[in-house]
């Protein structure tokens, strides 16, 4: 079944239904379902008369708006795949994207056109559209309007690609996942039952993919309007105001967006009643941001979610469900409660063997390797909503591996569940420090130092066989007293604490460490230290 057929069905059920509702040049608009199913019929038309096939690829470079899921969905129509890519990653990881799907086509916003100007891979693709705009050298997109539409939805295999996405993770190599129009529809079946999904709700929208999953449920997207790509950044009041307007009834996205949220709304003593669930996901979720986000929406049910770009999602908790003795647990440095797994999930806990292959197993043999309540280890998980393989298999070896017929996504991430078998989460396994004190993983002494409301960010790094503990001071004008954090962490048996203006984090989010970066900042702090006291050591010249 394609996928797109689900929006069509929803155009004929709810044709003045808004689906989209988003913010173009400085005003708010409204597309509805009916509006949404005929674009995307235009732009089918549009792409055919272009000469574009079914398996052709199509790079898609163009912000969260209604024309970026009016081209998806004309794109799915025909069979095509849509080719999702980072440019800020750089030139290299373009290059190499382009090399290992080339693209047929590409679909882009004016300043997405300008890697034309320094990428030769997006210059020669043959076809080049601009959405908004006249540029030469590109086929203006609102050309679609005058093409009369296409009514029919090639059908297709569950197996046929629809979406691929390339993320260079930490070691900057290229690595492309596959989403078919089946994953695609259960995925949608999975994010609609964790999220609560219901045909008629009003969503303040972040993520591209929820957006997917709220057309497939007939629920109205409030695209945010605000710059998703810096969401710690973001200016609170627009966004403040589209929740009142439209009377916004849900809203998922990362902490860092919603700190911004509740920062603006305290200083104006503001709530926002009409929200009745808030997700928030992407990055750890900490219980303070779900405590603030309560009051800020006193109606709504606050919910952390766990997932990733390859299982989205693995596993939630309500704010109301947790427990005084979990947030003891929480400050005395036992992680980070994630909750319990979806039902569309297996979910292990395997011995923590990350940067070594692991498998193939027996059922038995998997069974014996898996880790019991409280024994702390990598989180691996199987699904219909898991991605299977990589494109091409490349990095399957290091992400993948099989129990009989059954393939298994390692996470990188260190947990365990406890007896009731909900999932605590500990941060990343390559980020563990093992030392002559043991093993210690970041996100237990994360935790703790959190603890502290003058702590912004805090991380767990290592240096010259030195665990320190690094902070970034939620103000300027009052700093954590860096020997009572110590002390509270004794148990942690920290060499250092260290104060930093600013502690690095991903791009995407805004709000998890970029625990690669920050081992580089520890040493640059390392070498100048060391330079400054040769330096104070050197003998004095005679004059």
């Amino acid at each position: 079944m394609n996928i797109a057929s689900v929006l069509h069905a929803h155009a004929g059920a709810v044709p003045d239904q808004p689906a989209i509702i988003d913010t173009r040049h400085g005003r708010g608009r409204r597309t509805t379902f009916a509006q949404l199913d005929e674009q995307a019929a235009r732009a089918a038309a549009f792409l055919w008369q272009y000469g574009l096939r079914p398996g052709d690829v199509v790079l898609v470079l163009q912000p969260m708006s209604a024309e970026l899921y009016v081209a998806l969905a004309a794109i799915f129509r025909l069979q095509l795949a849509a080719m999702f890519l980072d440019p800020s990653a750089g030139r290299e990881h373009v290059e190499r994207c382009c090399q290992r799907m080339p693209p047929r086509a590409f679909i882009g916003c004016p300043s997405a056109h300008l890697l034309r100007l320094w990428s030769p891979a997006v210059r020669a693709i043959p076809l080049k559209f601009v959405v908004g705009a006249w540029l030469p050298g590109a086929i203006p997109w609102s050309r679609l309007e005058r093409t009369p539409p296409r009514s029919d939805i090639l059908d297709c295999e569950s197996e046929t690609p629809a979406l691929v996405t390339f993320t260079s993770g930490s070691t900057g190599a290229a690595r492309g996942v596959v989403r078919s129009h089946g994953f695609l529809l259960e995925q949608h079946r999975v994010l609609a039952e964790s999220l609560s999904l219901r045909p008629g709700d009003v969503d303040l929208t972040t993520l591209p993919v929820v957006l997917l999953a709220n057309l497939a449920s007939r629920v109205t997207s409030v695209i945010a309007n605000a710059n998703l790509r810096r969401p710690e950044a973001i200016r609170a009041a627009p966004v403040v105001a589209q929740i009142e307007e439209h009377c916004v009834t849900s809203a998922a996205a990362s902490p860092a967006f919603f700190e911004r949220l509740v920062q603006y709304c305290a200083r104006r003593r503001l709530t926002l009643p009409t929200l009745r669930k808030i997700f928030s996901g992407g990055a750890p979720v900490l219980p303070r941001l779900l405590e603030q986000l309560q009051q800020l929406a006193p109606n709504a049910d606050v919910v952390s979610v766990y997932g990733s770009t390859e299982v989205e999602p693995m596993a939630q908790i309500a704010r109301r469900g947790m427990s005084a003795e979990d947030h003891r647990a929480m400050a005395d440095g036992h992680g980070l409660l994630a909750g319990r797994p979806v039902a569309a999930i297996r979910l292990r806990i395997l011995r923590d063997q990350w940067g070594a292959a692991v498998g193939p197993y027996s059922e038995s043999a998997f069974a014996a390797e898996c880790l019991p309540a409280g024994r702390p280890g990598e989180i691996v998980v199987s699904g219909g909503h898991v991605v299977a393989t990589y494109l091409n298999g490349d990095g399957d070896r290091e992400s993948k591996f099989r129990v009989g017929d059954t393939i298994w996504h390692r996470t990188g991430d260190a947990g365990y569940l406890d007896e009731g078998g909900r999932l605590w989460l500990l941060g990343r396994c390559a980020a563990r420090v093992t030392d002559r004190h043991g093993v210690l993983y970041p996100l237990g002494a994360e935790m703790a130092a959190y603890q502290d409301a003058r702590v912004r960010r805090a991380a767990l790094g290592s240096h010259a066989g030195r665990r320190v503990l690094a902070v970034e001071s939620r103000s300027r004008w009052e700093l954590p007293d860096l020997t009572e954090l110590a002390q509270r962490l004794a148990w942690a048996e920290l060499d250092e604490t260290r104060l930093y203006r600013r502690l690095p984090v991903d791009a995407r989010h805004n709000a998890k460490i970029d625990y690669p970066r920050l081992y580089r900042l520890l040493e640059r702090l390392a070498s100048r230290t060391l330079m400054i006291r040769e330096q104070s050591a050197a003998p004095c010249k005679p004059p």
